[in-house]
């Protein structure tokens, strides 16, 4: 009995290491990071809804601490959503927020994590403060689907299947979002316009003061993917308002302003887009900004050129299906058979636990 004991704990040894192995993985910094993968208790900083379509609602089962406010202050309503489905997402330790300075190392250490996973922007504020997870062995990743750029959301997938045991999945993820991009610049090319001038804002202050614009991050280089000339070039490095004056002065053909479902009861004024929110109110607000000074005489404005974008459709492998609506903003008679909005809502269908309802693209009437 003791022999067929010690075999049977043998062979199930043999199993968990068939499974297991340490990997040396090189992030989006080009950092080569020894982890053990799949990675069995992860510290997520960012990127939550990316790491649960590569690595399927199980890999959740091994995370044991996020950053939360990140999620749920930003995007509450995305939280509630995706907690009611997924109810181990409330059970979850809290390590606390990069922007606000509540990051807690010794919070992350009290865990044991065997990975933390952050975003650039994250690193890029908290990397000199991460001394104590490199000497008690602690490896860190970051990824970087911010930036917007293809090479990096095809690098961030990668190594979320790392990290996860899901390469396949990742790759499969990874050759369609290229293929929409592929897509997006065939078709651009085969109609033979020139780019049109484009502007994007966060509508979250409302039309009577400016919101932030996009340089090299986020929306900016979503709309150049698109084929779009991106007019807060030059005027915006990363995220901020531009002149008014300027944007009057550049005369931009389509206008994006994005929305989140934040600011449904803290401005009226302000877009709001998203889980649970409704067309009407949208478009009521997302209306509201052809009356600002100046912009009746915008070209975007005069041909009826003014779209909704929901804010929390970028940064993140969904956000395939925004450059498509950008591309089609663009160049509608190029994209007259696609549906970004399907593309949006197929996708959620196939990787994510969560097919969300309501207001995501939109243009004004």
């Amino acid at each position: 009995m003791l022999k067929k004991l010690l075999a049977a704990a043998v062979v199930a040894a043999a199993m968990i290491a068939a499974h297991a192995e340490v990997k040396t993985i090189k992030d989006v910094l080009g950092r080569e990071v020894k982890v053990d993968v799949p990675a069995k208790r992860v510290v997520l900083g960012f990127y939550y809804t990316d790491y649960l379509a590569v690595g399927g609602e199980k890999a959740l089962d091994n995370v044991v601490g996020f950053s939360k406010a990140v999620w749920t202050d930003w995007t509450p309503t995305s939280w509630e959503v995706y907690s009611k489905a997924l109810p181990k997402l409330k059970e979850l330790a809290d390590v606390g927020e990069v922007e606000v300075g509540t990051f807690s190392v010794e919070k992350v250490l009290a865990l044991k994590p065997d990975l933390v996973v952050l975003g650039d922007w994250q690193w890029q504020v908290i990397q000199d403060d991460l001394e104590p997870l490199e000497k008690a062995g602690i490896p860190v990743v970051v990824l970087d689907y911010n930036k917007e750029q293809l090479p990096l959301h095809l690098e961030s997938t990668r190594v979320l299947g790392e990290i996860t045991g899901q390469e396949a999945r990742a790759k499969e993820i990874s050759d369609w979002y290229k293929g929409i991009v592929d897509d997006i610049h065939d078709r651009v090319k085969k109609s033979g316009q020139p780019k049109p001038k484009i502007y994007l804002e966060f509508g979250n202050k409302g039309p009577s003061e400016y919101g932030n614009s996009f340089g090299n991050t986020m929306w900016g280089p979503l709309a150049e993917q698109a084929q779009g000339d991106n007019i807060a070039v030059g005027h915006v490095e990363y995220a901020g308002p531009m002149n008014p004056e300027q944007v009057i002065v550049s005369k931009p053909e389509v206008v994006v302003i994005t929305g989140r479902e934040t600011e449904l009861k803290k401005n009226a004024e302000a877009l709001v887009m998203g889980i649970n929110i409704d067309k009407a109110e949208a478009a009521k607000r997302l209306n509201g900004y052809k009356n600002r000074t100046g912009w009746a005489d915008l070209p975007a404005i005069k041909n009826n050129r003014l779209y909704g974008i929901y804010q929390g459709a970028s940064r993140s492998l969904t956000d395939a299906a925004s450059m498509q609506y950008i591309a089609k903003a663009l160049y509608p008679e190029a994209f007259a058979d696609v549906d970004p909005l399907q593309t949006y809502l197929d996708f959620h269908k196939k990787y994510l636990p969560v097919v969300p309802e309501g207001t995501f693209y939109l243009k004004a009437e």
